[in-house]
């Protein structure tokens, strides 16, 4: 079994090589959508007594004769202790004979691979004249999503918004590294672009209706856990709505809240965006309508990922070698 640390998987594959990631990424939903690959639905250990959870994701995939597993966790208090709020690990192993084949840092993994998704949904469900990135939360998947997105879309201007003014000053400074400017703008304007990304751990509505522009589409990401919603609830009771899991959004992502009080049904969630990918169905219907996206992240992105990153490292010769059995 071979280590990889985040630094030797950031220098296997570089935050401005995300497109090699969105790539594994698109792979792995395809596979989906073609039942493929063995995935449960995500589990999770409840710490309410430390506002925190962990979560195993476990994946099996036929076409990359791979399975692996994460285990990550959300701690949205951990910077005050000068921790990250996720952090995870992956580990893959052999389905022939179960061996574990790598044991790596999965917390950079988990940004690029959520990255990829988002820019995936604006790849098939956004307008294709969309220009313009607003961005609500500037923690550190701010960073990923607007990477992935600019890989795929040539955008304008990108505006970012957070209660926290020294958050942004710290992300506009990461993004002049790879020459991308954001600016910071209140919220309702930041809701007024061509595209939205919503990256917070509301437990409240904090998206308006009213705020957003005709055709937008929407990446609803932050909403990761029961009891979690990001957008107010007429935008999804008029919008097209896709997610990446139905039985774990249900539960877990921007429609949870929705579908628990009545105000939306399964029936009104237009599929899954693996569907869409595959032709199976129709993304956008027409330049007007308001997209959405509902991301709660799939441990077959992981996989695949990972499995990328690890077929990368054995031709570079990249990891230290662990024996423990």
């Amino acid at each position: 079994m071979i280590f990889l640390s985040q630094k030797e998987i950031q220098k296997i594959i570089p935050l401005e090589k995300i497109q090699e990631i969105i790539k594994a990424v698109e792979k792995s939903f395809y596979d989906y959508g073609k039942q493929k690959v063995q995935m449960p639905p995500k589990m999770y250990l409840n710490f309410s007594l430390f506002q925190g959870d962990l979560r195993i994701m476990p994946s099996y995939s036929e076409a990359l004769q791979m399975a692996g597993t994460k285990i990550v966790n959300v701690h949205p208090l951990n910077p005050k202790f000068g921790l990250k709020t996720v952090m995870a690990i992956i580990i893959l192993n052999d389905p022939k004979t179960g061996l574990p084949l790598a044991l790596m840092d999965g917390t950079y993994i988990t940004g690029l691979r959520t990255g990829a998704a988002g820019a995936l949904a604006i790849k098939y469900l956004a307008r294709k004249d969309a220009k313009t990135l607003g961005v609500v939360g500037a923690g550190q998947q701010s960073i990923y999503q607007i990477m992935a997105i600019s890989k795929i879309k040539k955008l304008k201007e990108i505006s970012v918004y957070d209660i926290n003014e020294k958050a942004i000053e710290k992300l506009q400074k990461i993004l002049l590294k790879y020459k991308i400017k954001i600016k910071a703008e209140p919220l309702d304007k930041v809701c007024q672009k061509d595209l939205l990304v919503t990256l917070t751990p509301a437990r409240k509505p904090v998206v308006k209706k009213e705020w957003l522009k005709e055709g937008v589409h929407i990446n609803a990401i932050g909403a990761d856990a029961k009891g979690k919603e990001e957008l107010e609830p007429e935008i999804l009771k008029q919008a097209r709505i896709f997610v990446d899991s139905f039985e774990q959004a249900s539960h877990s992502g921007e429609i949870n809240v929705p579908l628990s009080k009545g105000i939306i049904k399964k029936e009104d969630i237009a599929g899954e965006l693996s569907e869409v990918i595959i032709g199976k169905k129709l993304g956008r219907k027409s330049q007007e309508e308001i997209t959405i996206f509902d991301s709660t992240g799939l441990a077959i992105q992981d996989l695949y990922s990972a499995n990328l990153i690890f077929q990368k490292a054995k031709k570079l010769k990249i990891g230290k070698s662990l024996k423990i059995f």
